[in-house]
């Protein structure tokens, strides 16, 4: 890889970090993502599965902080996630795997609809605990889709994105997938 394209995907990596586009990875861009996770799929923040996942995005943003926030001034800029964050991650790639696993999960949970009043399944169905459009461990292919809706992934990725979480070709994503292509995507390997 030459350092044109390592960059252009380290900027990609880091947008996606960055929801509010202010060009610094903060705790509020986790929670801005947790948040319209929850609004996707019609889940109440204030219920367990919404506390969960809000949880979950604190503990990453702790890790993601942990690893990268130099200065500590509570925002990660793109030289520190180039530096800090993407080196330590392809260094590696499990620990960067297990502090987003739990963030992963409440969203995959939230996704699959097993939350009371929770939207899960097919968009627009009434609340209800969801539990027939899968479980806390899987989501189908549809529901990663409407994940990377929430979460800004431009509508010319997502399906393609989606469909190829789903190794083995069966309609369901499995948690180990997500978080093996999770800490893959973020693990960029430097130009030569």
């Amino acid at each position: 890889m030459d350092s044109s394209e390592y960059e252009r995907k380290i900027a990609s990596r880091f947008a996606s970090f960055d929801q509010d586009g202010n060009g610094h990875i903060s705790r509020e861009d986790f929670h801005t993502a947790a948040a319209a996770v929850l609004r996707e799929f019609g889940t109440a923040a204030r219920s367990d599965c919404g506390q969960a996942l809000y949880h979950g995005a604190e503990g990453f943003w702790q890790g993601m902080a942990g690893m990268a926030d130099r200065d500590g001034d509570q925002r990660i800029s793109r030289e520190e996630f180039t530096h800090g964050a993407v080196k330590r991650l392809r260094d590696n790639p499990q620990s960067f795997a297990e502090i987003a696993r739990p963030f992963l999960r409440a969203v995959m949970t939230v996704a699959a609809g097993v939350c009371s009043g929770g939207k899960g399944g097919t968009r627009g169905t009434g609340g209800g605990t969801g539990r027939d459009s899968g479980d806390a461990g899987t989501v189908t292919v549809a529901q990663a889709e409407r994940v990377l809706l929430a979460l800004g992934v431009p509508e010319d990725l997502r399906g393609t994105v989606a469909a190829a979480l789903d190794k083995d070709g069966d309609g369901r994503i499995t948690e180990t997938d997500a978080v093996s292509a999770f800490a893959a995507y973020y693990t960029t390997p430097e130009p030569e």
